[in-house]
């Protein structure tokens, strides 16, 4: 498709004018005019902050390779000197990538918890305190890991406490 012969779609109501341009020729890009922030801006943010072209990473466990959908990963940790995805049942995936690379594909509601380990925070259940004063989260398929001190603060502030 030319750039003169592209696909145009307006919708209009008393809100809101929407107008889609796709031309094959030129780089995908988001524009939002608006007269001010609003709960659907904030909702289209977000949506834009969270989308990525990749949805999944692949995770290797014994012969098998599998697609590990970023929303059925709890976290990814490294044991052993090895990069390892926990998914929602607990199964453990070897990942080919540094976890350094990772995050910044990995949507924003995966988030530091430590040095070594990046968590979704969609599958935390909670944060449980424990007598030394450290803090550990728990995850929904049972695993756990320790918060560190500086992470904790992030993930205060994150939640507005």
């Amino acid at each position: 498709m030319g750039i003169f012969e592209s696909n145009e779609k307006t919708v209009r109501d008393e809100i809101m004018k929407f107008k889609l341009l796709i031309d094959e020729d030129l780089e995908e890009e988001i524009i939002v005019i608006a007269n001010k922030q609003t709960e659907l801006i904030e909702q289209i943010e977000d949506l834009v902050k969270n989308y990525s072209k990749t949805f999944n990473i692949i995770g290797y466990r014994e012969d098998e390779m599998r697609k590990l959908s970023f929303q059925d990963i709890e976290c990814i940790t490294i044991l052993d000197r090895k990069v390892i995805a926990i998914d929602t049942s607990g199964q453990h995936y070897r990942i080919n990538e540094r976890l350094r690379d990772l995050e910044s594909v990995l949507p924003d509601y995966f988030m530091r918890i430590n040095k070594s380990n990046i968590a979704n925070e969609h599958r935390i259940l909670k944060f449980e305190t424990l007598i030394g004063g450290g803090v550990d989260a728990i995850f929904k398929c049972g695993y756990k890991d320790y918060v560190s001190r500086r992470c904790f603060k992030d993930i205060k502030r994150r939640y507005g406490s």
